[in-house]
């Protein structure tokens, strides 16, 4: 709907002097049609004293279109309002990996440092660990006893069919197995604990000298590892709360931009708001809609958080940064709307300008939100009413030049 053209004060003098029209609303030339036009705004409501005949550009039907003036009708639609906040680029939680390792041990080698990129399942360090050691071996011996279990069972219930072992023999060699069976299991859990997949059992029994001692950490996810706490030969422990991570790897491909919201904002933001995230110097950086509004308000700081979800596939976007964002909070149901350029200050007072009979005059109009490219009317002009679209400032420029010409001002 919005069109807008450029046309200089100058040029439009020379469409006027081609059509052989006066500019000036105060030519010394007699107008066939004044007093005609006077008449006809007095029966209209919308054509006051404002519309008279001393700010009336005066062109034909021919100058405007030459002119670039553009007609188009009033219409209801929605107008949002852009909140300013300001917000951080944080890491997204869900794309954090803080790696410990799940045997204690020594460091004997390290893959990754801090800064390298890193895929999932990728080698991070190797570990020496007794711990795994031994519980290779539990799982072996447990093993044994469960197929020799298995195999005096078996034999038992052989004898039984053939009448030559008792019933309570068999019911002995049963329960032996299944304990057999039950520590077997056990000893495969800790192993699994220990990040020892089912593919790996099947190597333990044939594995080199040395090999059962060797964890492997690898990486849980992708991405780029940002911290690593860890050098060679040091003693690492399992399950230790207080150690930090041996490393820490984050996929910035997407981040959250955590914005500060406002106590008294916090109602009128919604999820989905579409945002605007802007660097310090007003630079647009992303865009992106509210995902969710946390329902806390800081005790210290007195605002909520709306956090956006933002692809970062270039990496632009560091967390710590803090930016602004602008949310725009759309007007619940339709209004009279135009769009911002058809609006202009003429002595001081926010118009737009109408078709009237021989030319085009300033309407004065009361203005509320403004947002994405429109301006709420709330009293001036009624829906369906025409106004100027396009070349608006063209004619308030013309307005000024004629007033200034005749020594006066409107």
């Amino acid at each position: 709907m919005k069109c807008s053209m450029t046309l200089t004060t100058a040029a439009l003098a020379l469409v006027l002097a081609a059509c052989g029209a006066s500019g000036s609303s105060h030519s010394n030339e007699p107008h066939p049609d004044e007093h005609e036009h006077e008449t006809q705004e007095g029966e209209h409501g919308h054509e006051s004293a404002e519309e008279d005949h001393d700010d009336v550009v005066r062109l034909s039907p021919e100058a405007a279109a030459e002119a670039g003036i553009i007609l188009g009708k009033a219409e209801a639609g929605p107008v949002g309002q852009i909140l300013s906040l300001p917000a951080e680029i944080r890491f997204d939680d869900d794309r954090v990996a803080k790696v410990s390792p799940k045997v204690s041990g020594v460091i004997a080698r390290l893959y990754a440092s801090e800064g390298d990129t890193v895929a999932r399942g990728d080698t991070l360090a190797l570990i020496t660990s007794r711990e795994l050691a031994g519980l290779k071996a539990t799982w072996l011996n447990a093993e044994t006893n469960e197929s020799l279990a298995a195999k005096a069972l078996a034999r038992e219930e052989q004898l039984w069919t053939d009448r030559i072992t008792s019933e309570a023999d068999v019911q002995a060699a049963r329960a032996r197995f299944e304990a057999a069976k039950a520590a077997s299991d056990a000893a495969e859990n800790e192993l699994h604990a220990a990040g020892v997949t089912h593919a790996a059992l099947e190597k333990i029994a044939t594995a080199d000298d040395g090999d059962n001692a060797n964890s492997y950490l690898t990486a849980p996810i992708g991405g780029t590892v940002v911290q690593r706490s860890v050098t060679l030969g040091e003693t690492v422990s399992a399950g230790d709360a207080s150690a930090p991570a041996l490393f820490t790897i984050v996929d910035d491909r997407v981040v959250w931009a955590d914005i500060a919201v406002y106590k008294q904002d916090v109602s009128r933001i919604s999820v989905g708001a579409p945002v605007s995230l802007k660097s310090g110097g007003g630079t647009g950086i992303a865009e992106a809609a509210v995902a969710l509004v946390l329902p806390v308000i800081n005790e210290t700081s007195r605002t909520a958080t709306a956090r956006v979800i933002v692809d970062n596939p270039e990496g632009h976007l560091r967390p710590g940064q803090f930016v602004t964002a602008e949310i725009n909070i759309t007007h619940v149901g339709d209004v009279l709307r135009v769009p911002q350029d058809a609006v202009q200050v003429v002595e001081d007072q926010p118009s737009v300008f109408v078709p009237v009979e021989d030319g085009f005059a300033p309407r004065p109009i009361t203005t509320g939100m403004s947002a994405s490219g429109f301006v709420e009317i709330k009293s001036g002009l009624s829906e369906g009413e025409s106004f100027v679209l396009s070349g608006a400032f063209t004619l308030k420029a013309q307005l000024e030049k004629d007033a200034f010409g005749d020594g006066h001002g409107h």
